[in-house]
């Protein structure tokens, strides 16, 4: 018998591939899949969990890098923070990079993975504004095959994963915008976050794509926000704004994911959040502008 984060595991299967991987899951279908393992853990270890078998991803090399691919990066699962947070990722997708550094201590960003941050959905994952502002979609393999849908059908629910699947690679589209990540933190956990930004301002299509997390369980796309600021942007000059601008996105992007409640008043708590997230959203919006 093998143990795992201090409690017991009846089998414990270590694939080398993904075809293995999905094999094993076929094979197992109450198996769970892990890889950095931070938040299987703390499921386990707080009672709330308790696997029967687990299929453990980190011998998957294919997993755990990345390539390109028709204008795109395909990203591995088994992708860590760290490993993203390094300069020559950043180079590639700086949101994501600067995301994945600031995902809590180091054992958390050494241990913790791309695919673990999408499948787990926590409403605070770094990864997962970043991933909906850049219009990311997801791989999945399975018994059936491969099958590729937008991160946000993922995360929302609307098309979950289905049993023997797992998480194989992300694509992200490689722009040539500028794109930010900043987040607010409070004394909920290590780095965890209480509101987070991502922002990108992108040329070729003249957009802005804005993503809020860690306000809702799934991230929030203010698109009217979006679409006003974009039409005051000079898309053939130097695309600059004023700084009343920016706060006016600001305060419109906090009040269209946190809003008012008819004939309620909002509490403070929520107060304070709308005012973080406008602080954010503006800080997001001069930085990519810059």
């Amino acid at each position: 018998m093998s143990t795992y984060a201090g409690q017991a595991a009846e089998n414990v299967t270590l694939p080398s591939s993904l075809d293995e991987a999905v094999a094993a899951l076929a094979a197992m279908p109450s198996a769970v899949p892990v890889a950095g393992g931070t938040d299987l853990m703390a499921a386990v270890n707080s009672g709330l969990l308790r696997p029967a078998a687990l299929v453990g991803l980190g011998r998957i090399s294919e997993i755990r890098g990345w390539q390109y691919a028709d204008g795109a990066a395909l990203l591995g699962a088994g992708l860590t923070h760290a490993r993203m947070g390094r300069p020559d990722f950043a180079a590639l997708i700086p949101a994501l990079a600067a995301a994945a550094r600031s995902a809590g201590p180091p054992q958390i960003r050494n241990a913790g993975t791309l695919g673990g941050n999408i499948v787990t959905a926590a409403p605070t994952g770094d990864a997962l504004p970043v991933l909906a502002a850049l219009e990311a979609s997801v791989i999945l393999a399975g018994p059936e095959g491969d099958r590729e849908l937008p991160v946000s059908h993922l995360l929302t629910g609307m098309d979950p994963l289905r049993p023997g699947e797992l998480l194989a690679f992300v694509r992200i589209p490689l722009l040539h915008a500028p794109q930010t990540f900043l987040k607010a933190t409070g004394r909920t956990g290590p780095g965890r976050a209480t509101a987070s930004v991502a922002l990108v301002v992108d040329p070729a299509r003249r957009q802005v794509r804005c993503s809020v997390g860690a306000v809702a369980p799934v991230p929030l796309r203010p698109l009217e926000a979006e679409q006003w600021v974009a039409g005051l942007i000079d898309w053939d000059g130097e695309r600059t704004l004023a700084p009343e601008a920016c706060t006016a996105f600001g305060e419109y992007v906090a009040a269209a994911c946190i809003p008012d409640q008819p004939g309620v008043e909002l509490p403070p708590a929520a107060v304070q959040l709308r005012r973080t997230v406008a602080t954010l959203s503006r800080r997001a919006l001069g930085r990519a502008l810059a």
